[in-house]
């Protein structure tokens, strides 16, 4: 793994009128890492995610992304990064070839690269036979590697997942991480939040926020070793018992 940082914060807070919905985060990540961001609901790691994504602007505390500055330059964050959300990725009335090449084109892929660099996804996910299947039809877990292979086609420095796996059994949550892992051997670094404690202990390094701040920030073994914990998921669940905000 590259020891580049890729993102970097300081300080970095949001406020809702008197609520402080995230409070004065500070952390790095690395070139090629996968970085898992978890919290409970109402912990703030959606309101953190989309700041760092150039969505919404902080109240206070600053940044880099990809290298550009959280504060002022949200554009050139958007087209060096990837998203892929459990609630919106792809368009469900428009066929699997269509997908890729619209949001080729939305994330700036030159025109001359599209068709040949649709082919070789398309044989790569094992999707030739499905070209011209609409969205729709297709199986859960085809959509979530398809939706995820279309946030990286144009190879962006980073990927932010949001809790990208939410309702895919279990055998395509293990194929979907191959290409998690697959993206970053290639140093693409994976962003991800998950509600899956399982997948916390795929990610290189972990972030546990609780009413806002980041209460734990490790390894998934060395966080376990801290808490005395078997599990990632009794780690997270002794930090949110302390979570004194819901949703």
């Amino acid at each position: 793994m590259n020891t580049s940082t890729v993102i970097k914060i300081q300080e970095l807070t949001k406020q809702f009128g008197s609520f402080t919905a995230v409070d004065h985060i500070s952390f790095d990540v690395k070139k090629g890492e996968i970085f898992g961001f978890l919290g409970a609901n109402g912990a703030g790691k959606t309101t953190a995610m989309r700041m760092l994504c150039g969505l919404s602007k902080p109240t206070s505390g600053n940044g880099t992304v990809a290298g550009f500055d959280i504060n002022l330059q949200s554009e050139q964050i958007k087209q060096n990064i990837g998203y892929m959300s459990q609630k919106f990725s792809l368009y469900e009335d428009l066929k699997v070839w269509e997908n890729i090449r619209l949001f080729a084109g939305i994330y700036g892929v030159k025109e001359n690269i599209i068709a040949p660099k649709t082919e070789e996804l398309l044989n790569q996910l094992g999707f030739v036979n499905e070209k011209n299947t609409l969205v729709k039809h297709l199986p859960l877990g085809w959509k979530q590697k398809l939706a995820f292979s279309v946030s990286i086609f144009h190879e962006p420095k980073i990927v932010f997942l949001d809790e990208p796996t939410g309702g895919v059994d279990p055998a395509t949550r293990r194929q979907f991480w191959e290409l998690i892992y697959q993206a970053a051997d290639r140093g693409i670094t994976i962003f991800v939040t998950t509600h899956y404690m399982d997948e916390a202990e795929y990610c290189n390094r972990v972030s546990i926020m609780v009413d806002g701040k980041i209460e734990a920030l490790d390894s998934p073994t060395q966080l376990k070793q801290q808490f005395n914990a078997k599990s990632m998921e009794d780690v997270f669940f002794r930090l949110a018992r302390k979570a004194k905000r819901g949703e």
